[in-house]
C-alpha cells in the first residue's frame, strides 16, 4: 500500500482527507511543514498533499526544501489550496508541484487526481529503469573497449569511481561545496566518472602502452585525451539527446587534468574556473596513479601519495577538497588494499 503525507494546519482538512483516502492508501497527517520535514527523514512517502498557506513555513518554502534534498526531490507534491489566483498556481507548478486541488475538495476528485499522478510516477520509474540499464550497457562497452587498449592502467577506472564516491559523500557530509552539488544525482555521476579517460581511445597504442618514459612529443599526444574525451561525449549527446546522464561525464573527461594554479591542461583554467567535477576528479585520478605500478615507475605507498596530494593543495588541487580528502584518506587505502586482497 502506498504512503501519502497530508500536510495542513487545519484539523478539519486533515480529518476530511484521511477519511477520503484511508481505505486506499496509508495516510500520515501532519499539521506543519516543519513536522513533515522531520518525519520524511525516516519515512519517505509516495506522494505529499501540501497546504500552501501555513504559519512559519508555507507550502512554497516546503517544496523548495524537498527539491533540494536528493532523497525527496522526486516525490510528487500536490498542493491543497483555497486560492483561485492563477499566479499562485503558476508559481507552484514552477517550483515542481504536479497538480493543485481546490479546497474544500471533493473526495472523488481527490482520489482520481492522486491515482492519476501515482500511475504516471510508476510509468516514469519503469522508463527510468530502462534508461539506467541502457546507460549501464553503454558504459560497459566503452570501459571494456578502453581497458582492452590501455593495458598499463588496469583497474584504474573501477578504483577511481570508488574514490570519487567516497570523496563526494564526505564533501556533502563536511558541507564543502554541498550547495553546488544540490540536485546532483551522485550515483549517476559516479557511473559517468568511468568515462573520464574515454579520450584515450584516440591515442596511438604505441604511446598508450609504451613501457618507458614518454618523450615530450608523446606526452603532448597523450595530453590530447582530455579534449578528445569531451568531443566523444559531445557526439554521443548530439546523437542520443541524453544530456542529463552525460553532462557530468563531459566535464569529468575534459577537466580532470586542470590544476588549481592554472598550470594544468587542456585549457589552463585556474581555481574555481575549473568545474567542480574536474576539481573533485583530479584527486582520485592522481592518487590512483601514484599508488599504482606503471612500466616506468614503482608504486608509491599510501602514506607517500597522501603526503604528495596534501603538499599540492593550492597548487595542483582545490585546498578545500584536499582538506576533506585528508580526513578520509584511510578509506582510499581500504579500496586499494581490498583490490589487492581480492586479486
Amino acid at each position: 500500500m502506498k504512503t501519502i503525507f497530508v500536510v495542513d494546519d487545519s484539523d478539519v482538512n486533515l480529518v476530511k482527507a484521511k477519511r477520503a483516502l484511508e481505505n486506499h492508501y496509508r495516510i500520515r497527517t501532519m499539521s506543519s511543514a516543519e513536522m513533515m520535514l522531520k518525519i520524511i527523514s525516516k519515512v519517505v512517502p509516495d506522494m505529499i498533499l501540501l497546504d500552501i498557506e501555513m504559519p512559519e513555513m508555507d507550502g512554497f518554502a516546503a517544496i523548495k526544501e524537498l527539491k533540494r534534498n536528493e532523497q525527496t526531490k522526486d516525490i510528487p507534491v500536490m498542493f491543497l489550496t483555497a486560492s483561485t489566483d492563477n499566479e499562485i498556481e503558476a508559481k507552484g507548478l514552477e517550483l515542481g508541484a504536479v497538480d493543485f486541488v481546490s479546497k474544500p475538495f471533493s473526495e472523488s476528485v481527490l482520489l482520481n487526481r492522486i491515482a492519476h499522478h501515482l500511475h504516471i510516477e510508476e510509468l516514469l520509474k519503469k522508463r527510468t529503469k530502462r534508461l539506467e540499464r541502457l546507460q549501464s550497457s553503454i558504459l560497459e562497452v566503452f570501459v571494456d573497449m578502453l581497458q582492452s587498449r590501455d593495458k598499463a592502467t588496469g583497474g584504474h577506472i573501477e578504483r577511481t569511481s570508488e574514490y570519487i564516491k567516497l570523496l563526494m559523500e564526505a564533501m556533502i557530509s563536511e558541507d564543502v561545496y554541498a550547495e553546488d552539488m544540490v540536485g546532483w544525482d551522485l550515483d549517476m555521476l559516479v557511473s559517468s566518472a568511468r568515462l573520464h579517460d574515454i579520450g584515450k581511445v584516440a591515442v596511438a597504442d604505441n604511446i598508450l602502452n609504451k613501457p618507458g618514459k614518454l618523450t615530450d612529443e608523446e606526452y603532448r599526444e597523450i595530453k590530447k585525451h582530455a579534449l578528445e574525451g569531451e568531443l566523444i561525449i559531445d557526439r554521443i549527446i548530439a546523437k542520443s539527446g541524453e544530456e542529463s546522464f552525460l553532462r557530468h561525464a563531459r566535464l569529468l573527461a575534459g577537466c580532470h587534468h586542470e590544476k588549481w594554479d592554472g598550470t594544468g591542461y587542456p585549457r589552463g583554467t585556474k581555481g574555481t574556473e575549473t568545474p567542480l567535477e574536474g576539481r573533485v576528479m583530479a584527486i582520485p585520478d592522481v592518487y590512483d596513479a601514484l599508488v599504482s605500478e606503471r612500466p616506468y615507475k614503482k608504486p608509491f605507498t599510501h602514506e607517500e601519495a597522501v603526503k604528495i596530494i596534501v603538499g599540492d593543495a593550492g597548487k595542483h588541487f582545490d585546498p578545500l577538497i584536499v582538506d576533506v580528502f585528508s580526513k578520509i584518506e584511510d578509506k582510499f587505502a581500504s579500496v586499494t588494499l581490498g583490490e589487492k586482497e581480492g586479486g
